[in-house]
């Protein structure tokens, strides 16, 4: 084996590991597919074995791709650790994924904002989930997000560090002339026969629509059927109108026009919030972004539980 292996080949092989499909590997490094397929045959040669198993339907990891894979991670990391120890950092843009310009990400970001100090830039970022941020978190090109943590695949969630914010109450968006929009709150046995839009089909929120899954489960509740991605609010909004939708939401929400945010009730379901972010990160943003969730936390009680709540699991497990 070549002891002198170039990171980019590890790169090329720990992407195609992660999306396990060399067209979304590719477009994840900003390469040709040619030119990845090229890394890793490279690769395969130097190490004298086989990391996939290729067909025409699937790409799988060999045994000695599951093997390589852990030290693939490590090297990388180790190369990603000396670069910002050496790179001046924390004087760069932090690049941060509040989710929507109306969320818990949009109030912490501006809390911190107004902490940092005038050298320290924090940049938004829009992504519509954190299953989708956190890809971007994984390929260096975000630094910090918002979401449900727990909800994450546990092999990415483990090359991730995470903190627990605020839990949000959920809600659900009705049209105006709808039985139940005249109700301050929404009894979840209400809506047993309804069917509720909850992002299926979506691969960036698919945190959102498992908490959904769990949350209708037993309770008469249907799935909306899979929509693709919907991209702005402009156009969110366009679409729910138009197919008369009721919508899955958290009580921080954009408005819908000719629509009605309304928490939903016994249990009140809660959606557990958590600021993530890539190992390993420092940065003076980052700093400020942990002060304002404590301060926002603590002002607002966001970590407060009310009695009857409900949440998903694993987070259920890990709180009882």
């Amino acid at each position: 084996m070549n002891r002198d292996l170039e990171p980019r080949l590890l790169r090329a092989f720990t992407a195609v590991a992660d999306e396990l499909h060399f067209t979304r590997a590719a477009a994840r490094l900003y390469v040709a597919q040619q030119a990845l397929s090229r890394d890793i045959r490279r690769l395969e040669r130097e190490l004298g074995a086989e990391l996939f198993v290729r067909t025409t339907r699937q790409v799988a990891l060999t045994a000695a791709g599951e093997r390589l894979l852990p030290y693939a991670r490590r090297v990388l990391q180790a190369q990603d650790d000396l670069a910002a120890a050496f790179s001046g950092g924390e004087h760069r843009p932090l690049l941060v994924d509040v989710s929507a310009p109306v969320s818990t990400g949009s109030r912490v970001l501006a809390e911190a904002r107004r902490r940092a100090g005038p050298e320290t830039e924090l940049v938004a970022r829009f992504h519509s989930g954190l299953a989708g941020a956190a890809a971007e978190l994984l390929a260096g090109r975000l630094d910090v997000s918002f979401g449900r943590a727990r909800g994450l695949d546990p092999a990415v969630l483990a090359r991730l560090d995470h903190r627990l914010i605020r839990y949000e109450r959920i809600a659900v968006v009705l049209r105006e002339d709808h039985p139940l929009a005249r109700l301050a709150e929404v009894p979840l046995s209400a809506l047993a026969g309804e069917t509720l839009y909850a992002a299926a089909g979506n691969d960036a929120t698919t945190e959102w629509t498992d908490l959904a899954a769990q949350l209708f489960a037993g309770r008469g509740i249907a799935m909306a059927e899979p929509f693709p991605e919907i991209d702005g609010d402009e156009e969110f909004i366009r679409v729910v109108a138009k197919r008369r939708w009721s919508v899955l939401a958290s009580e921080v929400f954009t408005h819908l026009p000719g629509a009605v945010l309304r928490p939903l009730t016994e249990p009140v379901p809660l959606s557990p919030v958590s600021i993530v972010w890539r190992k390993g990160l420092t940065h003076p943003g980052l700093d400020a972004l942990h002060a304002a969730a404590r301060t926002l936390a603590t002002a607002s009680g966001w970590l407060h539980r009310p009695p009857n709540s409900w949440l998903p699991h694993p987070e259920a497990d890990l709180t009882s």
